[in-house]
């Protein structure tokens, strides 16, 4: 009962803003392989807290060790992340905007973001017939930022023959890839992070790789059109599926964006 007596409204206070910080960050990071780290620094520091309430002195120093070489180590991880959240809180208009990132009941999903998936599919139909190359990245909830800036910046309406015509061989902005964000496509010749997993087939290419990388990363869905093949490839969650027809194609765009 005196527990309860000695609890201040403040302590109350305290933990719902750091239980509110730590959700916004979580979904920050969700679809990330940074999501990973987070969770084992949060669990390092929950066994911390732990062991020191029990009074179990020398564990509890080796992990209190640890957590302040972490807090370099953290920097160092998140150092994109951290990077961008001191630009957005720099930016104009952010904390009009802060109630839909922060607020539990305002958080914005992004993962519904391409309402007519028409146009994709079409063009990757028909870049399969005639053999184009392709490589399209359709983000979520992750921002993609960091990659459209290593691209062209283009923000303009999807039609299959705009993407086409960005992917033509004879076209300077074949190259890369083209990144799909709030049904716009912000960017192309976007440049992606290569996977190094030994699990893929050798006869798949850099396009591939590049198509795996960005799926290991983040919660982005890519579609790939093979120059080899014309063959239509399906990356979501770090997972490759080969040879996927465009009725096949429509049918999982719409079940990962339109599932209503």
């Amino acid at each position: 009962m005196l527990l309860f007596l000695t609890v201040r409204a403040l302590d109350v206070i305290d933990v719902l803003l750091v239980a509110l910080l730590l959700y916004s960050l979580y979904n920050l990071l969700k679809g990330t392989a940074a999501v990973n780290i987070f969770l084992g620094i949060l669990a390092i520091f929950a066994l911390w807290r732990v062991v020191k309430a029990l009074q179990m002195d020398l564990l509890s120093d080796l992990l209190g060790a640890f957590i302040s070489v972490g807090f370099i180590a953290f920097i160092v991880v998140f150092q994109p992340e951290i990077r961008k959240f001191l630009l957005a809180i720099g930016s104009p208009g952010f904390f009009s905007r802060a109630g839909n990132r922060f607020l539990f009941w305002k958080i914005r999903l992004e993962d519904e973001n391409l309402a007519d998936v028409d146009p994709v599919v079409q063009a990757c139909q028909h870049m399969s017939m005639t053999k184009t190359g392709a490589l399209i990245v359709i983000a979520r909830k992750n921002d993609l930022t960091e990659f459209t800036e290593t691209g062209i910046i283009i923000d303009a309406a999807i039609t299959d023959q705009l993407i086409e015509s960005i992917f033509y061989k004879n076209n300077p902005l074949h190259d890369g890839a083209m990144v799909i964000s709030l049904n716009r496509i912000k960017a192309v010749r976007c440049i992606l992070p290569v996977s190094a997993s030994s699990d893929l087939p050798s006869e798949l290419g850099l396009r591939h790789r590049a198509a795996l990388g960005i799926a290991e990363r983040t919660d982005a869905i890519s579609v790939i059109v093979s120059e080899q093949t014309g063959k239509i490839s399906y990356c979501k969650d770090g997972q490759l599926s080969v040879d996927i027809k465009a009725a096949g194609l429509k049918s999982l765009l719409m079940s990962d964006f339109n599932p209503s």
